[in-house]
């Protein structure tokens, strides 16, 4: 495993433990080099669908991607790193269930939203103003309406 810190390419594992409900190994590594720390994670490499993009575009499923677009909706909220890799963690686990080779990001989002807006009022506003690309004020302001309506069962 390269270093992060200085590119050499031996590392020693110095702990290694269960992550992931079961699905990961978390390992602690030290660089042989510069004796940086650093971890990583080894799993099993599983069947990843394509995703659909709206405009017809089909790319792999990274959990990457929506792991970063929660952090986006939840940064300075009180929503925990471990309360996000864990909903990705079912969601991902949820979309290979199902078997089926492609997914619509249409799917994927509005089962971030339905999380969002179950932990945090402010975190759903913030991904579904970037999701549901607004056309205009009256439209963004429609949906905060809509949720003041609904009573404020995340906050």
């Amino acid at each position: 495993m390269k270093c992060p810190f200085c590119n050499h390419p031996s590392s020693k594992v110095v702990d290694s433990r269960p992550a992931r409900n079961g699905r990961a190994i978390r390992r602690r590594r030290e660089c042989l080099n510069c004796l940086e720390r650093f971890t990583t994670y080894e799993q099993i490499e599983e069947f990843q669908p394509m995703v659909v993009k709206k405009d017809g575009r089909r790319e792999p499923f990274e959990r990457r991607k929506i792991i970063d677009g929660i952090l986006k909706a939840c940064e300075k909220r009180p929503i925990s790193i471990n309360e996000i890799e864990q909903f990705v963690d079912e969601l991902e686990r949820e979309i290979q269930e199902k078997g089926v080779p492609e997914v619509q990001t249409r799917i994927i989002g509005e089962k971030v939203m339905d999380k969002l807006r179950q932990w945090d009022d402010v975190a759903y506003v913030r991904f579904a103003s970037v999701y549901k690309q607004f056309k205009d004020l009256k439209e963004f302001m429609d949906q905060l309406k809509e949720l003041l309506a609904k009573g404020e069962p995340g906050s």
